[in-house]
């Protein structure tokens, strides 16, 4: 096992790229560490019944956020990368787009929340949070800051944002703050991102004055966009619709333990975006050595991914019930039983993240969307049959049905994808697993 992981990262190829990444990697732990705690608190403070309500509205405006950034964000990098000389058009022409995205997501808002059984101050709650959208157009700043690599700037502006969000909500629960003013929150630290990125922007002697809308390098952009924009949809609604159809079917109090336990499986899954950003390059220039060496690094990899997870599913699995009591007093009782089944679908996700970049790498990247489109349609299925049987543990067992479908058995469906599929079940297949970490000792 050690044999495996030593040969995937301290290569000198690898720890280049890690090292290019590490303050994205510092921020990220650091953000999460903080999110963990502060919304520990904030959820003992607001109790089931409000925190539900608060984490329906996120969810809520989750299924149509991503159509605010149509699709551009990793265009944006690859084009100012390409083209540095334009990208005061570049930047002009995205800020642009992506004021229009809002105004989109404003307009299905609009419409979504007449499907629903929303009264006036669960729609107030939603709208207020969703006018934060608006200062994520000036994230193309990030981006910028990106194509040209300087995540650190971009780090500590985020780390010092989120610790100024994180003492306005310790203030606000120390004064009996109302939930409208933790809405109001998020509205707050993202106009002052905002600032700090004009701020950066403005300190490297850039100027957004010079910034320029072209209408024809626009529909070039959307061009290329639109599949990312039916992909990000398709993923919200698959992250996104558990807790929506639990508020619809069960109330505000389901929903608020049920999002508990989420948060709590969820905040792991930073990991393998950090180490897939940062050690896939590698393994892309190891393809133009030979291929055996390619598939090689690759399932070194999915080693890895699948150690970790399956270490991090144990421990939830077994210490989920002190844990839940320690952080929230008792509270969310009912968060227990949907954490232990949840967490399990960490696996999927870590090799499901890890597999979408390989299938980037090999211009497969349209059986990503097909698969999680499968995924989709299984889980809202699923959680509408299990969750009127089983209440909001059906639906973790529909949120780990739904990812192992569309991770894995997804991709014994179509040819070109067979590769990662039998790849995945050396790893996944625990016998063959140690088989192969005892021939490597």
């Amino acid at each position: 096992m050690l044999h495996s992981i030593n040969k995937t990262i301290f290569t000198k190829g690898f720890l280049q790229y890690f090292h290019n990444t590490s303050w994205l990697f510092v921020e990220r732990i650091f953000k999460m560490i903080l999110s963990l705690f502060i919304g520990v608190w904030v959820a003992r403070y607001l109790g089931p019944n409000k925190f539900g309500l608060f984490s329906y509205a996120l969810s809520f405006i989750g299924l149509f956020s991503t159509i605010a950034t149509l699709g551009l964000d990793g265009i944006a990098v690859r084009e100012i990368v390409k083209n540095p000389l334009n990208k005061d058009q570049i930047l002009g022409t995205i800020f642009i787009l992506k004021i229009y995205g809002f105004v989109i997501t404003f307009l299905f808002l609009l419409i979504g929340i007449h499907f629903t059984s929303n009264n006036l101050y669960t729609n107030q709650l939603i709208f207020i949070i969703a006018s934060s959208i608006i200062f994520q157009s000036f994230n193309v700043i990030d981006l910028y800051f990106q194509a040209i690599v300087k995540s650190k700037n971009i780090a500590l502006l985020n780390i010092c944002t989120a610790c100024i969000s994180a003492i306005l909500k310790i203030y606000f629960i120390l004064n009996h703050a109302t939930l409208t003013c933790f809405a109001w929150i998020i509205v707050f630290e993202n106009f002052l991102l905002s600032i700090g990125f004009i701020s950066l922007y403005l300190t490297h002697k850039q100027s957004i004055i010079k910034w320029r809308f072209k209408t024809c390098l626009a529909l070039n952009l959307l061009k290329d966009s639109w599949p990312l924009i039916i992909s990000g949809v398709v993923i919200s609604i698959y992250m996104k619709i558990d807790q929506i159809m639990i508020k619809e079917l069960l109330g505000n109090n389901a929903v608020g333990n049920y999002a508990v336990a989420v948060r709590l499986s969820e905040c792991w899954y930073f990991i393998p975006m950090i180490i897939g950003s940062s050690l896939f390059p590698a393994i892309i220039n190891s393809q133009k050595i030979n291929n055996k060496l390619y598939r090689e690094r690759l399932q070194y990899l999915y080693n890895l991914m699948i150690y970790i997870a399956i270490f991090i599913s144990l421990i939830m699995t077994v210490f989920g019930d002190t844990l839940i009591s320690f952080l929230y007093d008792n509270k969310f009782n009912q968060a227990t039983s949907v954490l232990k089944i949840h967490t399990w679908a960490t696996i999927f996700v870590f090799i499901g993240v890890i597999n979408s970049k390989r299938l980037l790498n090999e211009n497969l990247q349209q059986f990503t969307t097909i698969n999680t489109s499968i995924g989709m349609l299984l889980n809202i299925i699923l959680n509408y049959i299990l969750i009127q049987k089983m209440g909001i543990t059906g639906a973790a067992w529909a949120t780990l049905i739904a990812y192992f479908v569309a991770a894995y058995l997804s991709l014994s469906l179509w040819k070109p994808t067979r590769k990662s599929f039998f790849d995945l079940t050396q790893c996944l297949f625990l016998y063959t697993l140690f088989i192969k970490c005892k021939n490597n000792e």
